[in-house]
């Protein structure tokens, strides 16, 4: 699977293309909608993920639906467990903390998972936003922590890291 990251918006959220047998999804269009359309104008988009609704993740999912009606996955239509798109098979987790709605996806063949907000290189996303929950942010912090240490965690800001990486500096994975 090709991972192809398009930075958008004031707050440089991560919009990530994944490639695979020439088909493709795409995670959190969060704004610059001509930036993104002009990105993924000659691939075939099989649906969008969203990993929560927070206005820098979701800001060009509007343009996106109304000019090319793909399907959109988020926690609002989505159960935990296996998902399969096309030639993709993932996994959805909820892993709620930082928003009430937030979703992880990982793909266990390539080894990486989208975490959004969630989770970022050695801290966490905010949880004092509305529908943010601390408490609930360490549940899923012991959820993910049972994952393989190898896999890379894309964030929907900033730059990947891994599980083992987070597990070994990230104070509030080491705290559990």
């Amino acid at each position: 699977m090709k991972i192809s990251k398009i930075e958008v918006g004031m707050l440089k959220c991560n919009c990530y293309l994944l490639e695979k047998d020439n088909k493709c999804l795409l995670i959190d269009p969060g704004d610059e909608d001509e930036k993104i359309i002009n990105f993924i104008k000659d691939y075939k988009i099989l649906g969008i993920l969203i990993t929560h609704h927070h206005f820098d993740h979701i800001g060009a999912l509007k343009k996106l639906e109304e000019k090319f009606h793909y399907p959109v996955y988020s926690y609002d239509n989505l159960e935990e467990g296996r998902l399969n798109i096309g030639p993709f098979s993932l996994e959805v987790l909820f892993t709620k903390g930082h928003s009430k709605d937030s979703v992880s996806y990982y793909f266990k063949e390539e080894k990486v998972m989208f975490v959004g907000d969630f989770v970022f290189k050695t801290t966490i996303g905010r949880c004092d936003l509305e529908g943010g929950n601390f408490q609930e942010m360490l549940s899923s912090i012991k959820k993910i922590k049972q994952y393989p240490k190898e896999i890379t965690l894309y964030p929907g800001h900033g730059e990947k890291t891994t599980l083992d990486f987070e597990i070994q500096n990230n104070p509030y994975f080491k705290s559990l």
